[in-house]
């Protein structure tokens, strides 16, 4: 187990007489890029919300591993960035030094590096992309140096240029500042490519809490190999302890479970059989996620 940084403890959250938070419990560790996963309405704005201290809990807590007093020791871009319009990326980074009460120093320069936008200049960001206004957002959200980053639906609406950069960025965020991530997305093939651990969310209650090493494992691996004699090659590998099967499509055969590539591929070539492809298949975030929550898969 690593170090704790925040830890939410019997989290309820009512609107009046409507439940929209059931006795949360989580811990993220420090160096965590933790993806809250679910439906709409599911709770995780919610949940952003109160770590971020935005909304209160009805019930619980959320004990923080650092100095949560200081200005800035958690960042947060929950919904849309609020950017001046008319003014640059430079300017509007000032704006929140001075919203939070800080010195403006140096770190503006080295933020605006950060997240790529140190040369937009004097540019309104009012004509920024919106990828570009992303990561203005994610930018003031940094001010302060902060121990945790709270981001919801950072990629939402992006094109692919766009998530690559915002992707790319938290990731650096992460490694090479060791900043906390917490972050939601409706794509989920994009937020695998992030999160280290995952907390499933559903009708208000986190019904799993997972690593990447966790959905990764959780299902059959299976090996799918395209050639020539797809029954002759099923054979032999069964002959040599393989569960082996043809599928539906003539030209394929299945391995399933753990696959010596190195070994099929030169029982092939000893047995005359040709192999045009081979790939691998894993659970993924998708289908983990539908195992547990069930229903459509926007998060």
């Amino acid at each position: 187990m690593g170090e704790m940084i925040l830890k939410a403890t019997g989290l309820c959250k009512d609107y009046g007489k409507k439940s929209v938070l059931h006795n949360v419990d989580f811990t993220i560790n420090k160096g965590d890029i933790y993806g809250l996963v679910g439906k709409n309405g599911a709770g995780k704005t919610t949940i952003m919300r109160i770590i971020t201290g935005l909304q209160v809990p009805t019930k619980g807590e959320v004990e923080y591993g650092f100095d949560r007093s200081r200005l800035g020791s958690v960042g947060a871009l929950v919904e849309l960035p609020s950017i001046y319009a008319n003014k640059s990326a430079e300017e509007n980074i000032k704006f929140q030094y001075l919203n939070l009460g800080l010195k403006i120093d140096d770190s503006v320069n080295e933020i605006l590096r950060l997240v790529g936008l140190d040369n937009t200049g004097k540019k309104p960001a009012g004509k920024f992309s919106l990828g570009m206004r992303q990561r203005l957002g994610i930018a003031m959200a940094m001010v302060g140096d902060p121990e945790v980053l709270v981001l919801d639906e950072p990629i939402n609406g992006l094109d692919p240029q766009g998530i690559i950069g915002v992707r790319d960025l938290l990731m650096r965020l992460n490694r090479e500042k060791g900043i906390t991530i917490i972050i939601s997305s409706h794509i989920l093939s994009e937020l695998s490519k992030l999160a280290t651990r995952y907390a499933f969310i559903d009708d208000g209650h986190i019904v799993k809490e997972c690593s990447e090493y966790d959905i990764e494992h959780a299902g059959e691996k299976l090996m799918i190999i395209s050639v020539d004699k797809p029954a002759e090659y099923a054979a032999a590998l069964t002959a040599k302890g393989y569960k082996a099967e043809t599928v539906t499509t003539p030209d394929k055969v299945t391995i399933h479970g753990e696959v010596d590539v190195t070994d099929v591929v030169i029982l092939a070539k000893d047995e005359g059989i040709k192999i045009t492809d081979l790939r691998t298949v894993e659970t993924d975030l998708e289908e983990f996620y539908v195992g547990v929550v069930g229903g459509n898969k926007n998060a």
